[in-house]
């Protein structure tokens, strides 16, 4: 028989079994309950990883350059601060008289910008062979007046041209026949801008700011606008757009702060608003016109403004041909500004401000209404007889061709004719007299 002190050493012994029994289980259990809780921690943290990875790549393009973004499918100004990939590129405003050619040249490849008026054709194509030009990767003819698309019709026969860029309108003159039998010997199709579309040319590119909306019969405001970029260097091209095409390019939300701002319509006051100006905010302005031009382009309103804006201005009537160097960052001049200040003075018309889109047009006769210069007493000096106007079915006055009063009725007769039916000039769009 066991005793009484056995049995309690026994029982102690149990006891002591049956706690340690206890106490795994209940660290067993413990560690069953932190396991899911380190699991679900891991699992944030690869959860909040990820989702930061994906955010980061959303936000960067390839190689680390800020995005262009994109809304209702125009390209916002997101400047470029990096012009490694900028190109070596020259803009040559060439000198034609009373007109527009810009010759844009980057790493080999090239683009012109109009082409002065009929008689310039031969001047075009001389200066874009001594700048080594055999081929042209864009021609863009602004619209389609005279003293800017006149000597495309040469440049188009002499060069391949890869695009050609016009605005959708026509304008009935020989001059706009010209060009168009021009494009279709050489199979060349137009190509339409679109406002925020953007091309290559060598390692700079340029984006189309305009035309905007549907401009009837106003050919100035029909002006193809274009932005070129290289690097950090902008140059802005506005063709002849006044001020109501100034303000729906304003209104496109395309930047359009440039350093180089060729003046539109020649330095005419009825383009270069303040308000486009201070959008622009250029430290140069190119002003391409002829030497005492009958339209008394530069305006004085225009070199007013700039001179207050302190812009630096070169003009093609005192200073020939200008060329503009890029390369990315900084851009030289081959001259110096201009530092005259000196406002156009008409020749030839009573009316100093005469800058409807058609008064520098040719006729479909291909005279070029800028070329006809009146003398001092205000008669013309070509020939009544060889000059081309146009009339309406009811009017009491004459025309240039593309004239706002000819959207009704358009005819063309010579001068003569027109003043001996007793129709007298129109004051709006200041034609031959």
């Amino acid at each position: 028989m066991k005793s009484k002190s056995g049995n309690k050493k026994l029982w102690i012994a149990v006891i002591i079994f049956v706690l340690m029994i206890a106490g795994a289980i209940g660290n067993h259990s413990d560690n069953k309950k932190e396991k899911p809780d380190r699991e679900s921690s891991v699992a944030t943290e690869a959860q909040t990883e990820t989702e930061t990875e994906t955010e980061t790549e959303s936000n960067t393009e390839p190689g680390g350059d800020t995005e262009d973004f994109v809304t209702g499918g125009v390209i916002s100004n997101t400047y470029k601060t990096d012009s490694s990939s900028a190109g070596q590129m020259q803009v040559h405003f060439i000198d034609v008289g009373q007109g527009d050619a810009a010759l844009i040249a980057c790493d080999g490849h090239y683009m012109l910008i109009d082409a002065g008026n009929n008689d310039k054709g031969t001047t075009v194509q001389s200066y874009l062979m001594s700048q080594g030009v055999e081929k042209l990767d864009y021609v863009i003819g602004t619209h389609p007046d005279a003293d800017h698309i006149g000597g495309l019709d040469v440049v188009i026969y002499k060069f391949d041209c890869d695009t050609i860029i016009m605005p959708d309108v026509a304008n009935d003159t020989r001059t706009y026949d010209d060009v168009a039998q021009a494009m279709k010997s050489k199979g060349y199709q137009t190509t339409y801008p679109v406002v925020g579309e953007t091309y290559t040319l060598g390692g700079a590119t340029f984006t189309i700011v305009a035309p905007n909306v549907d401009y009837g019969n106003d050919m100035n405001d029909w002006s193809v606008g274009v932005l070129v970029q290289n690097g950090n260097n902008r140059f802005l091209f506005t063709g002849d757009a006044e001020e109501k095409a100034e303000e729906d390019i304003l209104n496109n939300g395309i930047d359009i702060s440039a350093d180089v701002y060729a003046a539109a319509h020649h330095g005419s006051k009825t383009a270069t608003s303040q308000a486009f100006l201070d959008k622009v905010s250029p430290t140069y302005v190119v002003i391409s016109a002829g030497e005492g031009n009958k339209y008394g382009h530069p305006h004085a309103e225009v070199l007013n403004r700039l001179r207050a804006a302190g812009i630096s201005v070169f003009r093609t009537d005192e200073q020939g041909t200008i060329v503009a160097t890029s390369d990315g960052n900084d851009i030289t001049w081959n001259c110096s500004p201009s530092e005259s200040w000196k406002a156009g003075e008409p020749t030839g018309s009573s009316d100093s401000t005469a800058n409807n889109s058609t008064a520098d047009s040719t006729t479909s006769s291909g005279i070029s209404d800028a070329g006809i210069a009146a003398d001092a007493s205000g008669s013309s000096n070509s020939d009544s007889s060889s000059v081309m106007v146009h009339i309406t079915d009811t009017g009491s006055k004459y025309h240039s061709a593309g004239c706002s009063y000819l959207k009704k009725s358009d005819h063309e007769v010579t001068l003569s004719e027109a003043k001996n039916m007793g129709l007298t000039p129109c004051s709006r769009c200041n034609p031959p007299q």
